[in-house]
């Protein structure tokens, strides 16, 4: 597919240019720019578990408990596995996959664009994706890229009817992020559609990626219940001693409030615009009537990321996998380039500024985790 090479050649040239203005800066700062690409926050955590398995507990002041259960093991097995048939260090093999998963993110968000949208829309689409203001993340040892594939791909079996492989990726996608679950959520609520349709007649193949869909999430979270000794509410309680919970966007208000009358820093406000972009493009996603499934999966995204309590800088970065949010702005940069093809290249080289720079601040500027 020569279209989808080049969408993914766009992509890869920015993340190559984003990533050339990171290690500069880095350079400039005096910090070594693949230590901050690959051993950042909680790429520490699951290079970790990649290396020693699960086990690790700390407590970095009273009432306060971080322990790598809250993790997922999707990414870091596939750094092992990596790590174990080439010769890279764990950092290394840690980039290589999610580099990889980018890449292959790439191609499925472009194939759900041509699907709905033809050709040039899916290119706009993967360019904006790789050009968003947290997309540094795509460039780092994270696990949004691995999610983003699975669940790219997860949506397009279901837009194309196999449910199999719908299922099967859905399983995937749980195991590799907490939020992986929205992937099923989708994945079941375009099967209730089409099972409503056919008045329930449907192939077992349905039925089957039905069944699949849930279980990487469903199984992790219970082994983690399992071994904390709360099979239903173990993993909540790691993930209330993080300091993470939902409580239907109670805390992301605020602390929204506290951004807005106590003038915090620039990251604060900066992440409250996305926060506010995201939801007003999820409003327009409705509004262009996009497929059951894009709706589901996006909107479980935002609810996750608008609700939960911590880490309010981390939000829009949990918001980086809802890419059908950028499908009214794929098909808008389409028209402008076909009305005025020097607005639409304008536009892009502006975000492509702003992404590169914001980019940089966020991992060598600022010491907030990302």
């Amino acid at each position: 597919m020569p279209c989808a090479a080049a969408a993914v050649g766009l992509f890869a040239a920015a993340r190559i240019a984003g990533t050339a203005v990171l290690a500069a800066t880095a350079r400039a700062e005096g910090r070594h720019p693949l230590t901050l690409l690959g051993r950042s926050w909680d790429s520490i955590w699951y290079l970790a578990i990649a290396a020693h398995g699960y086990g690790r507990t700390l407590r970095p002041r009273p009432g306060v408990v971080h322990s790598d259960l809250a993790f997922f093991p999707l990414y870091p097995a596939l750094i092992r596995a990596v790590h174990a048939v080439a010769p890279l260090t764990v950092g290394a093999a840690g980039l290589v996959v999610a580099w990889l998963s980018a890449a292959v993110a790439a191609c499925g968000i472009y194939a759900v664009g041509a699907r709905l949208h033809g050709r040039a829309v899916a290119t706009a689409l993967v360019l904006l994706w790789g050009l968003l203001p947290h997309s540094v993340v795509l460039s780092m040892g994270y696990t949004e890229p691995v999610l983003t594939a699975c669940a790219a791909w997860s949506l397009y079996a279901v837009l194309a009817g196999h449910w199999l492989w719908a299922g099967t990726l859905a399983a995937l996608a749980g195991l590799s992020r907490p939020n992986g679950f929205a992937v099923a959520v989708a994945v079941l609520a375009a099967a209730a559609l089409e099972i409503w349709r056919t008045r329930g007649r449907v192939s077992h193949r349905l039925w089957t990626g039905v069944a699949l869909a849930p279980l990487g999430w469903t199984a992790y979270v219970l082994w983690v219940g399992r071994r904390k000794g709360d099979l239903l509410g173990g993993y909540l309680e790691v993930q209330r001693l993080w300091g993470s919970r939902f409580d239907f966007g109670e805390g992301s208000l605020r602390f929204a409030r506290h951004v807005l009358l106590h003038r915090d820093a620039f990251l604060f406000s900066v992440t409250l615009m996305l926060m506010a972009a995201g939801a007003l493009l999820y409003a327009l996603l409705l509004v262009d009537r996009a497929p059951l499934p894009l709706v589901v999966y996006s909107g479980v995204l935002v609810v996750v990321a608008c609700g939960d309590s911590g880490f309010f800088q981390c939000k829009p970065r949990f918001l980086l996998p809802a890419f059908p949010l950028l499908l009214p702005l794929a098909r808008a940069l389409v028209r402008t380039a076909r009305a005025r093809p020097w607005h639409a290249a304008v536009v892009a080289c502006a975000l492509a500024g702003l992404s590169f720079a914001y980019g940089a601040y966020l991992v060598v500027m600022t010491h907030t985790p990302l």
